[in-house]
């Protein structure tokens, strides 16, 4: 029921040469296949700027330098987030 028979592609074939006309149909083939290449080299540019990215913050990681006081007790607010958020 759910294949595609060839009579199927036969109607299609029709239908869009009665819609288009047999000279806009290799036009419209032709910027299709321009926007498919387009659109598979600009994926394809994401991937490698993600695996640049991704090597990059890998390589970029450094160990903190100096010391942690964890005896010290870290300061109050300034501002109480509660409070500030309860005013607008």
């Amino acid at each position: 029921m759910g294949a595609v028979r060839p009579w199927h592609i036969i109607v299609l074939v029709v239908v869009l040469i009665l819609l288009f006309g047999a000279k806009r149909l290799p036009d419209a083939a032709r910027a299709l296949g321009r926007s498919m290449r387009i659109i598979k080299a600009e994926t394809k540019g994401l991937q490698d700027d993600d695996v640049d990215a991704k090597a990059e913050a890998q390589s970029g990681r450094e160990p903190l330098r100096g010391e942690i006081a964890d005896n010290q007790p870290s300061p109050a607010p300034r501002v109480d987030p509660v409070d500030h958020a309860r005013e607008r």
